[in-house]
């Protein structure tokens, strides 16, 4: 039984909100796309865009691909037009693609008020171009816009440009959820209808579907367990509106939970990887929250979740993460059991499970500082200090011991605001006085303190603040509330770390999350030049 894993990220996806591909970013996104195993890449739509056109004559040379096989997309010969005479039908075959997927009207609404056509014109367009594809060497594929629509306004005329396309020669006429308005029930109803209709075996027929109903995946799949062998995605769900049906989740449903042979062997645990370089290209940040690879995906905050987990990992896992090449993570919060301390700890290479009354203690400080505001979900740094603070042998040495610190804002006669900090410190029984300007105060007292250190600590200096997080918690009001602040820190090798910091005064705040990035960043670079 064979699937067709049909990747349309090149054109439907393209057309989100905020993507614009350059040719460089198209072939590397099909390099990427044919890694992870789809069997078709939809590259564009050729002699209607320039980018596009480009694209199919740089990918003949530039393009190496093992698992699929370069589409070209275009129209159905135009109205009255000879298909030979066609130019739009002609740079389809100039593009050189073994591949062609045409659209063509299935609505007879969309041929008599948008085309201007009759019906009869409209199944004899798909005819002409679908056979003289074939008779040029391509294989078809027909995508039937505003299917599920048009069959329920009119099932004969969708019907009919169905057996149309078949009857000339099409390998696949693919049903298009244009509006992305059904639901799985009724996609399910039309197939079955369809095939009942027309004859035409469902393996012959193609699914796409936009997710205006948050139902895409699902619909892609009720096609699929339909009879449906021809499916088209998008990477991340990328596309206009809502989006499309994504390809991640689509495959990983199909061949994890219904064991259909989707992809070739080994590469549905590149989903992760090729979802988050995906992401990258387009500019897009990466959805924590997407199903299979998202950061969060495999992510456990309840104590009671912990506690089962580490009994069993699978027993709150729908699927082991690293099927698809994700990994578990544990939350620590006021939510979190003895359970999910240990296994955050354990995560972080620490071991409470031999110490149980540190493990009651550590337990103890996170329910009582998430209380009052802190919040080491997405502080795994600070957590970590925490934990080494309260561990037997486990502490790590604070880089120096604080004197006092001050930061002074001025309002200058010219309209500059400037701020000014200063910072004196204990480092190696050295007293060290340090003071910086900056552009805000959390950026002065950054740079006083690098200053006192750079001596003591000239890998400082790699050091990047990456974000900078203010957040005025819930239920505190007006100048006096309580400020948790987000710092995530880089060290210019790609590897970052967050540290979290509360306060009443957002300065404050600001200086406990420095302090522990500066400390837990220095640790970790001792570490790595020690096993060096």
């Amino acid at each position: 039984m064979t699937y067709q894993v049909f990747d349309t990220t090149l054109r439907d996806g393209g057309q989100r909100e905020g993507i614009s591909y350059s040719v460089a970013d198209k072939l590397a996104v099909a390099r990427l796309l044919d890694e992870f195993g789809v069997g078709f890449i939809e590259g564009g739509w050729p002699g209607a865009m320039p980018k596009d056109t480009e694209f199919f004559r740089r990918a003949r040379t530039e393009l190496d691909l093992k698992h699929a096989l370069l589409v070209a997309f275009g129209a159905t010969r135009k109205a009255g037009v000879d298909v030979a005479e066609d130019p739009q039908v002609r740079a389809l075959l100039d593009a050189e693609t073994p591949v062609v997927c045409v659209v063509a009207k299935s609505d007879i609404r969309h041929v008599e008020r948008a085309l201007r056509t009759t019906g009869a014109e409209n199944l004899a367009m798909v005819r002409d171009t679908v056979a003289h594809l074939v008779a040029h060497g391509r294989r078809a594929f027909v995508d039937c816009e505003h299917f599920f629509d048009g069959f329920r306004f009119d099932p004969a005329y969708a019907a009919s440009v169905v057996t149309t396309a078949i009857e000339a020669g099409a390998e696949r006429v693919v049903m298009c959820d244009t509006n992305g308005g059904m639901l799985p029930s009724m996609i399910t109803a039309v197939v079955h209808a369809l095939v009942e209709r027309t004859g035409v075996p469902a393996d012959r027929l193609g699914i796409h579907c936009q997710n205006d109903t948050s139902c895409a995946v699902a619909n892609t799949i009720a096609a699929v367990e339909a009879g449906v062998r021809h499916f088209q995605c998008t990477a991340n769900g990328y596309g206009e509106r809502p989006g499309n049906a994504d390809l991640f989740a689509v495959v990983s449903n199909l061949q994890l939970k219904l064991g259909l042979p989707v992809l070739p062997d080994g590469c549905l645990e590149k989903a992760t990887r090729v979802s988050t370089a995906l992401a990258e290209i387009a500019n897009i940040a990466p959805d924590t929250h997407q199903a299979y690879v998202g950061a969060a995906a495999f992510a456990h905050k309840a104590g009671l979740h912990a506690s089962a987990i580490k009994v069993d990992p699978l027993l709150y896992n729908h699927v082991d993460p690293s099927v698809v090449g994700n990994d578990m993570r544990i939350l620590v919060t006021e939510m979190a059991g003895r359970a999910s301390i240990e296994l955050k700890s354990r995560e972080l290479g620490l071991d409470l499970a031999g110490h149980p009354d540190t493990l009651t203690e550590v337990t103890r400080q996170v329910k009582d500082l998430e209380a009052v505001g802190w919040s080491f979900e997405a502080a795994d740094a600070s957590f970590e200090l925490l934990v080494r603070d309260a561990l037997p042998g486990a502490a790590l040495a604070r880089p120096f011991s604080l004197e006092s610190y001050r930061v002074q804002v001025e309002h200058r006669e010219d309209g500059a605001v400037v701020s000014e900090a200063t910072v004196k410190l204990r480092v190696r029984g050295e007293r060290v006085i340090a003071t910086a300007e900056g552009n805000g105060p959390v950026n002065a007292l950054d740079e006083a303190l690098r200053t006192a250190l750079a001596k003591h600590y000239p890998e400082l200096e790699s050091f990047e603040l990456a974000d900078y997080k203010v957040r005025i918690l819930e239920g505190s009001h007006g100048t006096n509330a309580v400020t948790r602040v987000l710092l995530e820190t880089s060290d210019g090798d790609n590897r970052d770390w967050t540290t979290v910091g509360v306060h009443e005064n957002v300065v404050e705040a600001s200086w406990k999350a420095l302090t522990d990035a500066l400390t837990y960043g220095l640790a970790r670079t001792a570490a790595a030049t020690a096993t060096a």
